[in-house]
């Protein structure tokens, strides 16, 4: 699963990687411990409406950075505060799921991270690990989206939210859990993004061994394990015990 991630980035430093444009109104904010229900900066690609809102598809889509609360509100929910319990997607079910299916095939996101947090279980210990690529490239989750107002007030603000995509682990990383984020490799984003593509399974698989292979495994401190602590330390590699089976990983 993915419950908790790092995103520290500026706007100017993610509208230069994703080659978006800024429509986050100074909203974004350097988040070490991001958490479900936190909104967050997210990565769309859409067509312009007009005036009547309506979509002019005849016009190139638009990619940009927007913020999105993190768990999916389906437009039929009574009650948003159902996205707390639809914070991940699972990539094998997607599809067929009635709250998941329309935003697959049509509401589609990336979202940048540093890196994801994950525990590992060994007996009644549990160690946080942070998940983190190379040379401070941001990874892409795969994501998808939803818009939900209330059914008595058509005219309320939207409230925006997305789920992030899972997918069995890969590599070293089944060492810590057994699901983790769908990375999305940036030769894949156009493609994810496309608001005109509607099938795509093809992407809805787990990521190379080859880009799994570029991911750092870093024991952090527990007081990740505590979402009211968010600081650059969070991030800091603490060396296990030399005697600790816990830390018996392959190369990370």
């Amino acid at each position: 699963m993915c419950g908790r991630y790092a995103a520290t980035k500026d706007p100017a430093a993610l509208i230069d990687e994703f080659a978006a444009v800024d429509l986050t109104e100074g909203r974004v904010r350097t988040d070490h411990n991001v958490a479900p229900t936190k909104e967050v900066a997210t990565v769309v690609q859409r067509h312009p409406r007009d005036a009547d809102g309506a979509v002019l598809e005849d016009e190139p889509a638009v990619r940009s950075l927007r913020m999105m609360r993190w768990g999916l509100v389906p437009f039929w929910a009574k009650d948003p505060g159902v996205g707390s319990k639809m914070i991940n997607t699972r990539a094998e079910t997607a599809k067929e799921k009635p709250s998941f299916k329309k935003a697959v095939s049509s509401r589609r996101c990336l979202v940048p991270a540093d890196g994801w947090y994950e525990w590992r279980r060994d007996g009644k210990e549990k160690q946080p690990f942070f998940m983190t690529g190379p040379d401070d490239a941001s990874l892409a989750f795969a994501g998808i989206w939803e818009t939900w107002r209330p059914k008595d007030d058509k005219d309320a603000d939207p409230l925006i939210t997305f789920s992030v995509i899972t997918t069995d682990s890969v590599g070293r990383l089944t060492d810590i859990h057994h699901r983790m984020p769908l990375l999305m490799p940036r030769e894949k984003w156009d493609t994810w993004l496309d608001p005109d593509l509607s099938d795509v399974t093809d992407l809805l698989v787990p990521p190379s061994a080859e880009l799994v292979d570029t991911i750092e495994l870093r024991p952090v401190s527990s007081l990740v394990n505590n979402v009211r602590n968010n600081g650059p330390e969070l991030l800091d590699r603490v060396e296990p015990a030399a005697d600790s089976a816990l830390f018996d990983l392959p190369n990370s």
